[in-house]
């Protein structure tokens, strides 16, 4: 364990963000001195320090990729950080990923925080990767030993890397096919570039490479190679294609120009802020510059259209919610360990923005030119039910619907390889992942259903090690979390 009393000498301290006037101006990462890592060396020795000797670690079980938190919050205490990455590799592949997206369900399972501030186990871990790159800790595992079997793991989003890495490290022969003409998935072009510089993709992706991981780029599968075809040609198929059907909001005015789902959005902002002069298909850029801008949907999406609308130059931008305004403090039906509802506030939402909760939208508005002018809204109550007299007008000229995913995209390949669904219109999948057909696996979102990176991740790990048993007969892969398991939820 770390310092016996570091948890009754020293406070919680995260890292300083730049100031909002200087960060809005670029599409850099939002922390100074090169990122996050980097800023918090000063004190991540001391937050380390905080890890108690609580006998039983619930950050485990909050955590679904099972980090070993304690072990390595001891090593950066001690300042051995390539033990560290070693501890810290042993169960996440991408801890540059986690370390910045994740929302950190450790951090609410910590036994600290049942009546103190939780240790920062977020930032300790994006330290201890970004360290290790900085000091050349993070190199190329290539197998020992080829199988001679080959596997193709379709999309490169956090889940499909991570099965795609097990596997060629377990001597497989990979190929990673993306549609997109970069491989990273939502990595790539679903989160701002503010959130997660495209940087440590790059890296990583380049770490696979030299591993053996092969990346096809541009390759729509079920268009240009079809199910049949992929199963032909490998002993093994993983979908890895996402939850990226988007929920849709089907009232009067939908039709108007200037409103878009925000998958629309927030690719093309990325690819001009990663450097692109034009945009695939030679398609028109969605702007939010000098617009009244409002957002659908208060999560996690919302908040990256709204840096981003900030990053444009929006005259104005209003997010809504229909759920009412989650409180501050852990709500009494939400006890910890569990991942509680609680008020927060991202980067995005110190820059500006307005956040309006416990409300729905009846109506889009048109200027009687096909364009959007407003929004009809009214309050809700308890049970989404309209508060009377409570309806009025927001101004907008772009609409952004961030209100989730239903489930992966069934055209195409989904329906070629003929795999079984479940109730909710995911891919079924057994307890070692297997879909329906056999050699053909799933790993993520197209799975699990929308979820959280850490999620992604842990499932890819897991799916790789029913792929290596089923070609091998063995596996001596781990795998993290049974499919069945679901967050430390109320």
């Amino acid at each position: 364990m770390a310092d016996p009393k570091g948890f009754l000498k020293n406070g919680r301290q995260v890292a300083t963000r730049r100031p909002v006037d200087e960060r809005v101006g670029d599409w850099r990462e939002v922390y100074p001195d090169g990122g996050i890592g980097r800023t918090l060396l000063p004190i991540i020795n001391t937050q380390a320090s905080r890890c108690m000797d609580c006998g039983i670690p619930f950050c485990h079980q909050g955590c679904p990729l099972g980090n070993i938190i304690p072990e390595w919050n001891d090593l950066v205490w001690r300042n051995d950080w390539e033990a560290a990455i070693e501890r810290l590799h042993a169960t996440n592949n991408f801890p540059e990923f986690t370390g910045r997206l994740c929302p950190a369900p450790c951090e609410t399972a910590c036994v600290l925080g049942i009546n103190q501030d939780p240790v920062t186990i977020k930032n300790i871990e994006v330290s201890i990767i970004d360290k290790a790159w900085d000091s050349g800790f993070v190199r190329p595992e290539q197998a020992e030993w080829l199988s001679g079997k080959t596997v193709a793991v379709i999309g490169s989003g956090p889940a499909g890397l991570a099965a795609a890495q097990q596997l060629t490290r377990a001597g497989h022969t990979v190929a990673v096919y993306e549609r997109a003409d970069r491989a990273g998935g939502l990595l790539r072009y679903g989160i701002p570039e503010f959130k997660m510089e495209k940087s440590h993709v790059d890296r990583r992706l380049a770490q696979m490479e030299k591993e053996g991981t092969v990346f096809r780029t541009g390759v729509n599968v079920g268009e240009k190679i079809t199910g049949d075809q992929l199963r032909e040609r490998y002993d093994a198929v993983v979908l890895a294609i996402g939850s990226t059907v988007p929920r849709d909001l089907p009232v009067p005015g939908r039709e108007l120009n200037g409103i878009h789902q925000a998958m629309e959005f927030l690719p093309q902002a990325n690819r001009i802020a990663y450097g692109d002069t034009e945009l695939p298909g030679g398609e028109e850029q969605i702007l939010a510059t000098g617009k009244n801008v409002v957002i659908i949907g208060g999560g996690d999406t919302g908040a990256d259209c709204l840096g981003t609308s900030i990053r444009q130059g929006a005259k104005s931008i209003t997010q809504l919610e229909i759920m009412p305004r989650p409180s501050e403090e852990r709500p009494a039906g939400q006890p910890w360990p569990t991942y509680p509802m609680t008020y927060r506030v991202s980067s995005a939402h110190e820059e500006g923005g307005e956040r309006v909760y416990a409300t729905s939208t009846v109506e889009f508005l048109g200027d009687g030119n096909g364009n959007v002018r407003a929004l009809k809204v009214t309050e809700v109550d308890a049970k989404f039910q309209p508060v009377p007299g409570s309806e009025r007008e927001i101004p907008a000229e772009l609409v952004l619907f961030a209100m989730g995913f239903v489930g992966p995209e069934k055209p195409g390949i989904v329906e070629q390889l003929g795999v079984d669904l479940d109730e909710r219109g995911n891919v079924k999948r057994d307890d070692s992942y297997a879909t329906s057909v056999p050699g053909v696996y799933v790993a993520g979102d197209a799975g699990r259903g929308q979820s959280l990176i850490v999620w992604a991740i842990a499932e890819g790990r897991s799916a790789a090690a029913g792929v290596d048993a089923y070609l091998t007969g063995s596996t001596n892969l781990p795998a993290p979390i049974p499919p069945t398991a679901r967050p430390l939820m109320a």
